[in-house]
């Protein structure tokens, strides 16, 4: 297996104490604040509420934790970049990705509540077409 050994990959801000210092708050913030726990809760919540969208528009729901999509049945009156153009409209980013597919990625500290706001907006703009 190819494997880079200590000494044998460097850069020019490797080891920098300013950017290690740095890496590691983010590491203990992610740590104390639980946020890969709640990724993990919140992510389970928003596939299971994007699972009761419409079957003929909504063909699938996949993710894991935090970084989620749906896969949309394009017809000659949308496809995923009219349906997130829309969604953007009622108040909720999302990114088309490869005609078919929304990905929704939201912060890895979104509460509860918030979660429910984006799944009635996305319902909202779902049925709306």
């Amino acid at each position: 297996m190819l494997t880079i050994k200590p000494g044998e990959h460097g850069s020019t801000y490797g080891g920098n104490p300013l950017g290690s210092r740095v890496a590691i708050a983010a590491l203990e913030v992610l740590e104390e604040e639980n946020l890969a726990e709640n990724a993990d809760r919140m992510g389970a919540l928003l596939r299971n509420e994007l699972m009761k969208l419409p079957s003929d528009i909504v063909t699938a729901v996949r993710g894991k934790g935090l970084l989620n999509a749906i896969v949309i049945r394009e017809t000659k009156d949308y496809d995923a970049w009219k349906v997130c153009l829309r969604l953007r409209d009622n108040g909720l980013l999302a990114k088309p990705t490869h005609g078919d597919i929304i990905r929704f990625a939201p912060p890895l500290v979104i509460k509860e509540d918030e979660v429910q706001e984006a799944v009635e907006i996305i319902n909202k703009t779902i049925l709306s077409f």
